[in-house]
């Protein structure tokens, strides 16, 4: 397997520049650790770890602290027992054709508006609550935190922080220093573990763009480390884990209902992320990575893949930034922000659907309250008119009487 391997997937024209060979590389004890593969074999034990911890985390200090800001869970309606359409759901689909609502209706002895409710209130009983979407987030909010301030204490010493040629100035023949190789393990193993979990996260709308984001970070990631583009690599994960922080953030601020507090933290995101995402990473880190490494090296497969993955989060980026601005548009002309236009996958139609029932039933409550009050008040003035007629017959008979 290892001759395979080193036939096949390590052939030096994949990750190395042309005219340079494994040896060339090597390095001694004294000058320092060459970034190898076998490094990336911590991710996967780590990722579990990740997962491990993130359930305590989540029932030992999320849960308390969502309850402690004011996260409220929605009361929904629960749907009635009914086998047929709960076997019906599990196996079948959650959202029946018309076809499929008459057959269920005979065989249930059930009205079609009754199966369609009764859908629409089981859809809807499966929708994640606030508090498990704030558990999340304080969760990925608590990881950037640590990683972006342990990230930037590392990098803000070094030559490439400042001065970007310097992330190619002897490469690729570049030691990797300990921190950053810690740095890039943990970066790997938590979005490793982001991508296992996946199935039971909050399934939001860009669901497919987050999983494609996912893929083309580890990618990004283990192909950057093994080819020795940790310089560059750090960068990109440093910008990225900037604007992450202060979307969690608004997002548990979302969920506690601290309006004006979350409107105000999302523009500073907004801000932060259209100018990290939209300015830097290309006009620095792309730019740095296309054009200007080609003054160090020719360009070989490496250069064309790992610049391919950097464009795919590019074309994430642009696609997140048309939702933000839309956010924003909808915050400066109607004084806040709506919904997240990423909001969980889950039709919004089910839930608006469930508030306008309430409201019709609170409504039909109030006109079948009218219409008894008015009665009340109908048979009041009747009894009060034939009071005051009784009382005028009893005063015209008074003079006869004396």
């Amino acid at each position: 397997m290892e001759t395979l391997l080193n036939e096949w997937l390590w052939q030096e024209e994949y990750w190395l520049p042309p005219g340079i060979t494994w040896q060339d590389i090597e390095m001694k004890e004294d000058e320092g650790h060459f970034p190898v593969p076998r490094d990336l074999i911590y991710t996967l034990p780590l990722a579990f770890a990740f997962i491990a911890f993130r359930y305590v985390f989540e029932r030992i200090i999320a849960i308390p602290l969502s309850r402690h800001l004011g996260v409220k869970d929605r009361v929904r309606i629960r749907a009635a027992s009914v086998p047929k359409l709960e076997t019906f759901y599990e196996q079948n689909s959650r959202q029946p054709s018309q076809n499929e609502v008459v057959s269920l209706g005979k065989k249930c002895g059930l009205s079609q508006k009754k199966i369609q409710t009764w859908f629409r209130h089981r859809r809807n009983q499966d929708r994640p609550s606030n508090t498990k979407k704030f558990c999340e987030a304080s969760w990925r909010f608590v990881f950037y935190l640590v990683a972006f301030t342990a990230g930037l204490g590392s990098l803000i010493d070094t030559s490439w922080f400042w001065d970007h040629r310097e992330c190619w100035r002897g490469y690729p023949k570049q030691p990797v220093a300990e921190v950053h190789r810690w740095y890039y393990i943990l970066e790997m193993g938590f979005y490793l573990s982001l991508l296992l979990c996946v199935s039971v996260d909050v399934k939001r709308k860009d669901f497919k763009e987050q999983v494609i984001h996912h893929i083309a970070t580890i990618f990004l990631i283990g192909f950057s480390y093994c080819s020795n583009y940790v310089r560059v690599g750090t960068l990109v994960m440093l910008l990225h884990d900037s604007s992450d922080i202060l979307l969690e953030s608004a997002k548990m601020l979302h969920y506690a209902e601290w309006t004006r507090t979350c409107d105000s933290l999302f523009v500073v995101f907004a801000l932060v992320f259209l100018v990290t995402r939209l300015v830097v990473f290309p006009g620095r880190v792309v730019h740095t990575t296309l054009v200007v490494s080609l003054e160090f090296f020719q360009p070989f497969f490496g250069y064309y893949f790992f610049n391919a993955l950097l464009l795919v989060l590019q074309a994430l980026h642009i696609f997140w930034a048309y939702l933000i601005l839309r956010m924003v548009y909808k915050f400066m002309f109607m004084g806040k922000v709506e919904r997240d236009e990423r909001s969980d996958e889950e039709s919004e139609v089910d839930e608006a659907e469930e508030e306008s029932e309430e409201d019709r039933d609170e409504c039909s409550w109030e006109q079948r309250k009218g219409a008894i009050n008015s009665k009340l008040a109908s048979l009041a003035n009747n009894c009060v008119l034939n009071n005051l007629k009784n009382q005028r017959n009893i005063n015209s008979r008074l003079p006869k009487a004396r």
